[in-house]
C-alpha cells in the first residue's frame, strides 16, 4: 500500500464519529446560562442609568419647592455617588464575562465564582439605596401632606409616628425580600444551571 491509498483511507474515514470528550462538552454548556446573564446584566444596567437619570427630574416634575429642591439634590449626589460606585463594578464584572473562555474546568469554577461575588455585590447595591428611596418617600408624603390646607407638623401624633416607622421598617424587610426573588430569578438561576455542571464534572 503506497502513500496515496493510505491518505485515500484516511479521507474516506466517518468524520461524524469524533467526538469531544465528556467534559469538555459539559464546560461548553455553560456558555448558555452565561449568556442569560450577561444579556440580564446589559439589559438592567442599560435601565439603571435611564432610572437615575430620570430620579433627577422628579423635582422639575412635581414642581418642588426652592427648599425641598436644595435637600432633594443633597440626598441625590450621594444616591448617585453610591450608584455610580457600584455599577463600575457591575460594569467590569460584565467586561470579564465577556471575555471569558470556558475551556478547562478551573476557567469555569472561576467564572462561576465570580459569578456569586457579584451577586452579593448585587444585593449590597440594592440594601445601600434602599434608605434613600424610603426617605424620599418619607419626604415625598411630608411634601404632600404640606400642602393641605391648615397641616402642621406639629400635631402629628405619635400613633402616627409609630405607624410611620412601621412602614418604614416593613418597607426594608420587602425591599430585602424583592431583591432577593430578583437576584435570584434573573441570576441565581443561572448560577445554580453553573454549579450543576461542576457537580457533574466532579463525578467524572
Amino acid at each position: 500500500m503506497d502513500f496515496n491509498d493510505i491518505q485515500n483511507q484516511w479521507n474516506n474515514e466517518r468524520t461524524d464519529e469524533i467526538t469531544l470528550p465528556t467534559n469538555v462538552q459539559k464546560i461548553q454548556e455553560a456558555n448558555t446560562p452565561l449568556d442569560k446573564i450577561k444579556k440580564n446584566l446589559k439589559k438592567e444596567f442599560f435601565y439603571q442609568i435611564i432610572g437615575i437619570v430620570f430620579a433627577g427630574f422628579i423635582p422639575l416634575l412635581y414642581d418642588f419647592p426652592q427648599k425641598f429642591i436644595v435637600l432633594f439634590y443633597l440626598f441625590f449626589s450621594l444616591f448617585v455617588a453610591i450608584s455610580v460606585y457600584y455599577l463600575v463594578k457591575l460594569y467590569l464584572f460584565y467586561k470579564r464575562l465577556n471575555n471569558v473562555t470556558l475551556k478547562t474546568k478551573d476557567s469555569l469554577y472561576e467564572t462561576y465564582f465570580d459569578i456569586r461575588l457579584n451577586m452579593e455585590l448585587y444585593k449590597t447595591f440594592g440594601f445601600a439605596l434602599t434608605p434613600f428611596l424610603i426617605l424620599s418617600l418619607i419626604g415625598f408624603l411630608y411634601y404632600t401632606l404640606s400642602n393641605v390646607p391648615g397641616f402642621q407638623f406639629t400635631e402629628i401624633t405619635n400613633y402616627q409616628l409609630v405607624a410611620v416607622f412601621s412602614i418604614v421598617f416593613f418597607s426594608m424587610i420587602f425591599m430585602g425580600i424583592i431583591l432577593e426573588v430578583w437576584v435570584n430569578k434573573f441570576y441565581g438561576k443561572y448560577a445554580k444551571q453553573i454549579r450543576k455542571l461542576l457537580d457533574e464534572l466532579k463525578e467524572e
